[in-house]
């Protein structure tokens, strides 16, 4: 007779208890970028390979090289990847500094075709955009610490998650592993949230994909149907790309920026281009509710909640892994048919 769904025994709470603190640390010791990465990669490889788990009668050593072929490959294009995004983001197109001062720029020159309103909220002069932003970085260094603010640790525990990943995707080549209770109940629990991490992160990128190519069709189509060319077209898709995988506050980032260069050319463009954002994001609201939310079983209001109470907790890193962390939690709490 198979046990109750609801009942547990004591080795699956204590892997739960193990689980929790595992993932409390990763965010306490700014390990959120080497568990990304590392995910990332091993998700990508079990994607890349589904051919090698449905052949068992091949060769182990053959499903080895396989699989460690394919891990190279993806780890070497993500490297790639990130080494191409940092020299564009220190390139004179893409300089996020130079980015800053431009907007700074544009709205100590556009005060004086601002309606009256509107003048609280825009800083006197650019200086003072300036000292706010740099007020908030200095407010908020410790949860900047492991995903920005030191950008050699960070890419280092990005690259050893990511070859932790590959070296872990090899299993797959390995069949008929017997494990022992413990052992199993944890693979049980990373699975699970490997599984978590693949719902909500390639999601995401569908989502910021479908936003960037609605933004793109704005910037690069419509607005020169209409003679408004504005500047920095392809840093603003990059930047919106990038931004968009933050579910919500990826949104606001990358509006603010698109609005205030808007605001070079004319209020009234500024004025359309955030009328078409919003337009857009709520129409997008709808899909991220079908993408996300279908996939892990949640809606928008228990996302911001699981988003509100993990940044209160643990500050940005915490904002960037709620998504990740509340899909694991539903995953656990719908295996037992609680929820």
């Amino acid at each position: 007779m198979s046990p109750h769904p609801h009942s547990v025994s004591r080795i699956e709470i204590a892997t739960w208890i193990l689980t929790g603190l595992a993932l409390v640390c990763v965010l306490k010791l700014h390990l959120l970028p080497a568990l990304l990465g590392g995910l990332l990669v091993y998700e990508l490889v079990r994607g890349l390979a589904p051919f090698i788990r449905s052949r068992p009668s091949e060769a182990e050593l053959a499903k080895v090289i396989v699989i460690a072929l394919i891990a190279v490959l993806v780890v070497t294009a993500l490297t790639g990847l990130i080494f191409g995004l940092l020299a564009f983001f220190r390139s004179e197109a893409g300089n996020l500094s130079s980015l800053l001062k431009w907007l700074a720029q544009i709205l100590d020159d556009s005060r004086g075709r601002l309606p009256e309103w509107a003048l609280p909220y825009v800083p006197d002069t650019a200086d003072e955009l300036g000292n706010a932003v740099s007020g908030w970085l200095r407010k908020n260094a410790g949860a900047l610490q492991g995903l920005g603010q030191n950008v050699v640790r960070a890419i280092v525990h990005i690259l050893i998650g990511m070859v932790i990943g590959g070296l872990l995707s090899l299993r797959e080549a390995k069949s008929n592993i017997v494990h022992r209770p413990l052992a199993a109940a944890l693979g049980e629990r990373a699975e699970r949230l490997s599984t978590s991490f693949r719902r909500v992160v390639f999601a995401q990128f569908r989502i910021a994909t479908i936003n960037t190519f609605f933004t793109g069709l704005y910037l690069g189509v419509a607005l020169p149907l209409v003679s408004v060319e504005l500047p920095l077209i392809k840093t603003m898709l990059l930047v919106t790309f990038v931004a968009g995988l933050l579910p919500v506050l990826g949104n606001l980032i990358s509006n603010t920026v698109i609005v205030i260069v808007s605001l070079s050319h004319s209020v009234v463009i500024a004025a359309s281009s955030l009328v078409y954002l919003m337009v857009i994001h709520k129409l997008e609201y709808f899909l991220n509710a079908r993408i996300i939310g279908s996939r892990i079983q949640a809606r928008a209001w228990e996302l911001l909640i699981a988003m509100l109470v993990m940044e209160a907790a643990f500050g940005l890193v915490g904002l960037i892994a709620a998504p990740i962390y509340y899909a694991y939690l539903k995953n656990e709490l719908a295996a037992r048919e609680l929820v």
